[in-house]
């Protein structure tokens, strides 16, 4: 058997690795905020660039088909090509795409830029970056490590769009700059943390990919097929790329909040704002305490608990009057952000249990993903036929109300994974 040097991050000290891990949670948080936009500023967006909010709905449906077109060449990437080249060069592109983003072009440059930005954060960046996670971190840390991931991220979200929204009050409302230009200086902003932190990347990550020797990679290339067909071969990994289909789309519910508090609750773009960036600190508090608590407690156990409690607080969202003040309607955005952001940072997790090798590790990210977050395609045109069909609350209650009871069949598969996982060990 030909001997492969390992160089999978398992020699080094708990502290390097952690640092590797904040380098990757910072790299992570930067390179979607701009991307996702619409998350804190969707009326201010659709009221600059002169579009509406479905033609801002087929940019991310295009955004979403690159994303799925791309998950299997991505995880394939991830196995051959070092994470840090791959990832900065992520950032760079994304910067840059931003820079014509922030020029305020038309519809047709907009989808090109989305389409852009599919490539940028789809095909070079997610599989290099949860295949670092998952090699970075031992098998009994995978849940804390992807929590810290998620989490993490969504701190340095946070912390982006804290600074973003307060600079656009202070230019809309202390200095009477009109929105489109507030919202060109807050996306250049983002421009320019993303294109600092390309190099940072670059040169403070490690390979932590295994090191195979040129006869051992041909036959890996050979048996590409046979990888593909031990994968999909795996209930588990059909139950784990379930789960993350439904709590993704819990979370991309969230993206909703902004257009729904200001239509029918009558808040000021400003007041939106406030409280989606508020939602945003939720997620290092929701993704940290869930990845932990999967360690040391059961991962699917809990992701399966999480799943049920984010549909019923969706469905809560549905039901709520629109007479309620701000406090309330805070605590409940609040309660749904740090169910779906603990979702989301414990969901990866169960890749340990579906017993994938390292070597095709990134391949297995890549099928997952596939289906996992298939939803950026088909929840973009969903929302919009149906705000387009039934105008109003009652559209948006349609579409909230199904994609709770999505996240309730999520967590029977949660469940399922994990009795298949305690007759494994029996076995």
């Amino acid at each position: 058997m030909t001997a492969i040097a390992k160089n999978d991050g398992s020699s080094d000290t708990l502290l390097q690795r952690y640092i590797q891990l904040a380098v990757l949670v910072v790299a992570a948080g930067a390179i979607y905020p701009l991307i996702y936009l619409r998350q804190n500023f969707e009326v201010t967006i659709l009221e600059s660039y002169s579009i509406t909010a479905a033609q801002l709905g087929q940019c991310y449906a295009m955004l979403g088909v690159i994303f799925v077109l791309t998950y299997i060449p991505s995880g394939w990437l991830a196995d051959h090509v070092a994470p840090r080249i791959l990832m900065s060069f992520s950032l760079a592109a994304a910067g840059f795409l931003g820079i014509w983003f922030a020029s305020e072009p038309s519809f047709l440059e907009l989808q090109i830029i989305f389409a852009g930005w599919g490539i940028a954060t789809g095909l070079t960046f997610w599989s290099a970056l949860i295949k670092a996670v998952a090699v970075l971190a031992r098998p009994e840390e995978q849940g804390r490590f992807f929590g810290i991931l998620d989490g993490g991220r969504g701190l340095v979200e946070a912390i982006l769009a804290t600074i973003a929204v307060a600079l656009f009050a202070y230019w809309l409302e202390g200095l009477g700059q009109a929105a489109d230009v507030a919202l060109r200086k807050v996306i250049w902003f983002y421009i320019v943390f993303m294109l600092l932190l390309s190099p940072v990347v670059l040169f403070l990550i490690k390979d932590s990919r295994p090191a195979i020797l040129p006869e051992e990679s041909a036959k890996a290339d050979v048996n590409f097929l046979e990888d593909v067909r031990i994968i999909l071969s795996k209930i588990e990994i059909w139950l784990a790329a379930f789960c993350i289909l439904c709590g993704y789309q819990l979370f991309w519910a969230t993206y909703s909040f902004s257009a729904y508090m200001q239509q029918h609750y009558g808040l000021s773009a400003v007041a939106v704002g406030s409280i989606t960036v508020a939602k945003l600190w939720m997620r290092p508090i929701g993704a940290a305490t869930a990845g932990f608590a999967g360690d040391f407690l059961d991962r699917e156990k809990v992701l399966a608990i999480l799943l049920l409690l984010a549909s019923i607080s969706l469905g809560g969202l549905v039901v709520l009057p629109t007479t309620v003040g701000i406090p309330t309607l805070l605590a409940v955005v609040l309660l749904i952000g740090i169910l779906t952001y603990a979702v989301r940072g414990i969901f990866w997790a169960t890749l340990e249990s579906c017993n994938i090798d390292n070597r095709i590790k990134g391949l297995a990210i890549g099928a997952i993903s596939l289906l996992g977050y298939s939803p950026d395609i088909y929840l973009p045109l969903i929302n919009g036929a149906l705000l387009q069909r039934y105008p109003g609350r009652l559209g948006y209650g349609i579409y909230f109300t199904g994609i709770a009871i999505m996240g309730v069949l999520g967590a029977l598969s949660a469940w399922r994974l994990k009795v298949i996982i305690a007759r494994r060990e029996i076995t």
